[in-house]
């Protein structure tokens, strides 16, 4: 609380005087960083563009946004603050539940994606893996970046339901980057 202080050039009381404590004022500045994203996938999703490229899309803004963070203030809510990450975690999930659902369900309608996959359960595989990624155990960051990890689950995710249009649209983006 020091430091926020010293950093804004206030006093701690002042801090206290919005916030009752440290736990509280975490809470709001993580709920406004996702309501931030959030509103930013928004603005992506209402470009109308091929599913494929708003997935891209919205990874690049993701990215732009996480500003290359070598640990996952993720991780470190779940460790120091287990409440907010619960309200935080639920928080995502609600809100990219329905982005994804909605992005697979019109990727199969203009034959970006198979039509034999199960949307349900192909949303769920790509919020938890998504998740996992921020998983310092598991993706240690020192040894994978952010950028890196992003890149390859996409990829991989798209391949699996993708159509031969679908992956027209996947080669074209990759081959871009190139």
């Amino acid at each position: 609380m020091d430091d926020i202080a010293n950093e804004m050039g206030i006093s701690k009381k002042t801090i206290y005087q919005h916030f009752k404590n440290k736990t509280e004022l975490v809470e709001a500045c993580t709920m406004h960083r996702c309501d931030f994203i959030t509103n930013g996938i928004n603005c992506i999703r209402g470009l109308h563009n091929n599913p494929i490229e708003e997935l891209y899309d919205i990874k690049g803004f993701v990215l732009s946004n996480l500003k290359d963070e070598k640990s996952s203030p993720y991780y470190q809510l779940q460790k120091y603050y287990p409440k907010v990450h619960v309200a935080l975690r639920s928080k995502i999930y609600q809100q990219m539940d329905s982005c994804i659902l909605e992005n697979l369900k019109r990727g199969v309608e203009e034959g970006f994606f198979r039509k034999d996959i199960d949307v349900d359960v192909i949303s769920k595989f790509y919020f938890y893996g998504m998740m996992e990624l921020k998983n310092g155990d598991v993706f240690p960051p020192h040894q994978y970046s952010m950028p890196y990890l992003m890149e390859v689950f996409l990829d991989y995710y798209v391949r699996g339901i993708a159509t031969e249009k679908g992956l027209l649209i996947l080669n074209s983006i990759i081959n871009s980057k190139q």
